[in-house]
Parts: C-alpha cells; sequence; structure tokens
C-alpha cells in the first residue's frame, strides 16, 4: 500500500466565474487528505477503493507527468509509483479475471498481474500518447500467461517445447476444421514451416503438460482400481535375463570339464553322483570342482558389479 497524504487540503477562494476544467481536473467527495511535502503540486488522492475508472485514469495522467520529472530512487518517485500501482489495481483483477478458472489460487495470479503492471508503469511514457491501460494490458496478461507457462507443466520442459505445444493446437484444431479430420504429422508441419521431427518432438512435449495420481481412480466403472495397479509390475525375470548374459563370458572362459559339470548339473539336472559316473570319477571329486567353479563364477560377477 502506498503512503497516505496527511496534510489537509488548502481551499482556493472562490471567484466569481469557475475556471474552466483541465485535463488534470478530478471531481472527488471533500474530505480527502492533501498532498505530501514536495508534491504540493499534485492532485489530492482519494481512498484507493473510491476512485472511479475516469478519474483514476485522469490522475494517472497527472502522476505519470510528475514521476517523469522525479528522480529515481527518491521519497517522492516511491511514493508516485506506489499510488499509480494503487490507482490501477482494477486493471489486474480485470485481467485476472480471464482465468478464474485455472487452478491456480486467485490471490497469486493477481499477484502476478501486479508485477506486470509495475513493469508497464516502468515502461509508459505519456509522449507516445496512447492511454496508459492500452498500453498495461498487454503487459499484465503476457505476465499472467507467462507465469501458467512456467508453473502449469507437471514435467519442466524448455519454453521452444511449450510455445511449440500451443502452436501445434491451435494448428491442429484450424487443419481438423477444414480437413474434417485429425492432421497428419507432415500437415502439421507444412502449417508451421517446421520439420516432421519438431513435430513429433512437440507432441511428446505435450505429454508433460498433465500427469495423472498413480492412486487416481478410473473414470469409467471397473474393477481395475486404481492407476498404478494398471500400469505394469515387477518382472522379476529381468534381474535372471541380466545374471544369465553377465555369465555367459564368465562360463565360456572355463576349462572344458567345469563347463560340462556345470550343464549336467544345472541343465541336465543330474546329481553329483551320477555326474560321477557320467565322467568317470568320484562324487566327492564332483562336489570340490562343482564348488570351485561356482566360487569361480559368484567372484566374477562381483568383479563385474
Amino acid at each position: 500500500m502506498s503512503p497516505r497524504l496527511d496534510d489537509t487540503r488548502t481551499p482556493h477562494a472562490p471567484s466569481a466565474t469557475p475556471p474552466a476544467p483541465s485535463e488534470t481536473d478530478i471531481t472527488l467527495p471533500a474530505g480527502f487528505e492533501g498532498p505530501t511535502e514536495g508534491l504540493d503540486d499534485l492532485p489530492e488522492i482519494p481512498p484507493f477503493d473510491e476512485v472511479g475508472a475516469v478519474d483514476a485514469r485522469a490522475l494517472s495522467k497527472t502522476l505519470f507527468a510528475r514521476l517523469e520529472a522525479l528522480e529515481e530512487g527518491t521519497h517522492e518517485h516511491a511514493y508516485v509509483r506506489n499510488t499509480l500501482v494503487e490507482l490501477n489495481l482494477a486493471l489486474v483483477k480485470f485481467a485476472a479475471a480471464r482465468f478464474r478458472s485455472r487452478s491456480e489460487p486467485m490471490e497469486d495470479i493477481v499477484q502476478v498481474g501486479t508485477i506486470g503492471l509495475i513493469k508497464a508503469i516502468d515502461r509508459f511514457e505519456l509522449s507516445r500518447g496512447v492511454e496508459f491501460p492500452t498500453f498495461a494490458m498487454p503487459t499484465i496478461v503476457g505476465e499472467i500467461k507467462r507465469f501458467f507457462r512456467d508453473t502449469s507443466w507437471s514435467v519442466r520442459v524448455p519454453r521452444r517445447l511449450q510455445e511449440l505445444r500451443l502452436d501445434l493446437a491451435k494448428a491442429g484444431d484450424e487443419l481438423a476444421q477444414q480437413f474434417d479430420r485429425a492432421p497428419t504429422v507432415g500437415e502439421l508441419a507444412h502449417r508451421l514451416g517446421i520439420t516432421n521431427e519438431e513435430v513429433v518432438e512437440g507432441m511428446a512435449a505435450s505429454n508433460a503438460y498433465t500427469a495423472s495420481s498413480l492412486d487416481a481412480q478410473p473414470e469409467d466403472d471397473d474393477t481395475e482400481g486404481a492407476l498404478a495397479d494398471r500400469i505394469g509390475y515387477e518382472d522379476h525375470g529381468l534381474e535372471g535375463i541380466e545374471y544369465v548374459e553377465s555369465l555367459k563370458p564368465l562360463i565360456a572362459s572355463l576349462p572344458s570339464r567345469d563347463r560340462k559339470i556345470l550343464s549336467l548339473r544345472f541343465v541336465a539336472n543330474m546329481t553329483q553322483s551320477e555326474i560321477g559316473e557320467e565322467l568317470n570319477i568320484s562324487q566327492m571329486h564332483v562336489s570340490r570342482l562343482l564348488s570351485r567353479t561356482l566360487k569361480r563364477l559368484r567372484k566374477g560377477l562381483t568383479l563385474e558389479e
């Protein structure tokens, strides 16, 4: 909130013929506070919630003219600048109302729009001959849209892809109406003057705009349960495939007898006694050879990890 004006207004002596109203004259109720020290040439500043749109526009012109003459960083400059912000907050609320249906709180939208209003005040020049509301609204709305563009995405993607998503959506709607069907990637690329690869990249980036909770229930009545119950499960077989692929070069480096013992034990499912009879060695010897081979393979897997 900008500082209030504390000095009392000095009444003007009545004249027989009242002067013609100028562009900066504002009809305000009586009893308003007077100007601060050093700003005696300014009109009276009423409570901001009682200033109409026409009066706010006229008073803003006077304040902008005074702001250009003040040195930035001084108390007077800050006072006039803050007063301009207060007088024109209605522009922010009007612009924010367009985004009422968004999920963000209205207080946050107004706060972001106020940043745009401050930027517009700092850039505005009376010499351009443009009304301040006309100049400020694009800046305010642009700041709010930038806020949604940077915060509404579930996954942060580059701004180039965010803007490409909007262009694709607009071009897609226009081409769908023209062709009475969904446009192809080539048609979208031709319409926007980009490559097919860029269209595909933009479509993929669009998937990051929204995300669903894993606990979200399906909209239709079914028995599939939450999304987490339908998107997959832990496949323990994948871990076995990894071990098999890692063991292949280790087994290939074993002596032929050790490889045969492994094959007879774990592929043919023969007992150690049967393997001994097959190789004409004792069961105890088979046990020692098998233990040594398994220890070597375990050590090899540990070194790889």
